[in-house]
């Protein structure tokens, strides 16, 4: 009989950008696999991949301890109704949520994915503050169980939890990111003779980055030079880092950036900019880094975890200082001005992307955990 395994991911979007490949590759490898999760748009393109599909109502908001059980108690359901020999949970909430329902449920083992530590742990907001001081104890006892493995992106995380005592370092694997696909994201020759574009591609949150990226718009604009500044996401109106529609509406009509919303033609557009900035305050690492990277794209990213996963400053890019907008405008100035540089520092990127990230290798390292898990 096939061992099952149960993705639990927030969102069916999120599933499909980041663990569709690595789901129908364990299923390929012998797995029968079902994918727990928020279905909006995205449910025909899981079930057309031949892996089953159970939808949960999951809200990402916080602050709303019954609607929080209610959860906890579908996932339980869940859990009794397939009998899983493993889960996988994606992210904070799915990783807590869904490790006490494997509890309950008595789930043999559970496999727990951290993509970052996100708003609790990196926001200095007392709400963030309270809420850390909750999730630390609980997600040392979920996290240190016998049968439970975690992931980690990369070693800031590692640092912080230790630091933490939150981890002892046992049944952890660093496996970075989701991978890319190289054959589909893949250097294009961008034309010297367009409007030069420098993208910002991520959930419209200010600890993305965007103010920064805004402002850094207004002061190389004010030099008179012509450039595109385009924000591509969506807003987030369950993160309480969300930036407004109305904001985003209103700097786009301001002239300073674009605001093109959701889209999912992301090599096209990656291969048609100029350059690719993300000043992000923390990431787990991000997957849009990756693919600028693999589509030979200069970038300019903040020096904090995650990001500097990816930058090498002054290799494929340049590392700013969190919160600095001068900074940033400074060094999108300078790739702006050298195209050589660009174009060495594309190349550069596409070469680490090859080395260090592709999906091959991100799928290869979780195939060969879940072995070891279940061993």
């Amino acid at each position: 009989m096939k061992q099952k395994l149960l993705f639990l991911v927030t969102e069916d979007w999120y599933f499909v950008s980041h663990r569709l490949s690595l789901a129908c590759a364990a299923k390929e490898a012998g797995y029968d696999v079902v994918i727990v999760t928020q279905v909006t748009d995205h449910g025909d393109v899981i079930t057309n991949s031949g892996l089953k599909l159970e939808p949960l109502k999951f809200s990402r908001s916080h602050g709303k301890p019954w609607q929080d059980l209610m959860t906890v108690i579908s996932i339980f359901r869940i859990y009794k109704k397939h009998k899983p020999d493993f889960v996988h949970h994606v992210a904070i909430k799915p990783v807590i949520y869904g490790s006490v329902a494997a509890l309950f449920a008595r789930v043999p083992v559970v496999i727990n994915a951290l993509t970052g530590l996100g708003f609790v742990f990196s926001s200095a907001q007392i709400k963030a503050k309270f809420l850390r001081s909750l999730i630390k104890p609980l997600l040392k006892i979920l996290l240190s169980r016998r049968n439970t493995w975690l992931i980690i992106q990369n070693p800031d995380d590692q640092r912080t939890l230790k630091e933490a005592g939150i981890i002892t370092g046992k049944q952890v694997a660093m496996i970075r990111g989701s991978g890319v696909d190289s054959t589909k994201f893949r250097p294009f020759d961008h034309s010297s003779a367009d409007i030069p574009v420098v993208l910002l591609a991520s959930r419209m949150l200010w600890d993305k980055g965007v103010g920064e990226f805004v402002e850094a718009a207004r002061l190389i604009k004010s030099s008179g030079r012509d450039v595109r500044f385009v924000l591509v996401g969506d807003s987030d109106p369950e993160n309480p880092a969300c930036i407004s529609q109305q904001e985003l509406s209103e700097w786009q009509a301001s002239g300073i950036v674009e605001w093109w919303g959701r889209r999912d033609n992301m090599s096209e557009i990656l291969a048609n900019s100029t350059l690719v900035c993300l000043p992000s305050y923390r990431e787990g690492l991000p997957k849009v880094l990756i693919e600028a990277a693999a589509c030979g794209k200069a970038i300019v990213a903040t020096d904090a975890p995650g990001c500097r996963e990816i930058v090498q400053h002054g290799v494929n890019g340049f590392l700013v200082p969190v919160k600095d907008a001068s900074a940033l405008a400074e060094a999108i100035e300078k790739l702006l001005r050298d195209d050589s540089l660009r174009e060495k520092m594309g190349k550069k990127g596409r070469d680490i992307v090859e080395q260090e990230f592709t999906i091959e290798k991100v799928t290869s390292e979780t195939l060969t955990l879940y072995q070891r898990a279940l061993s």
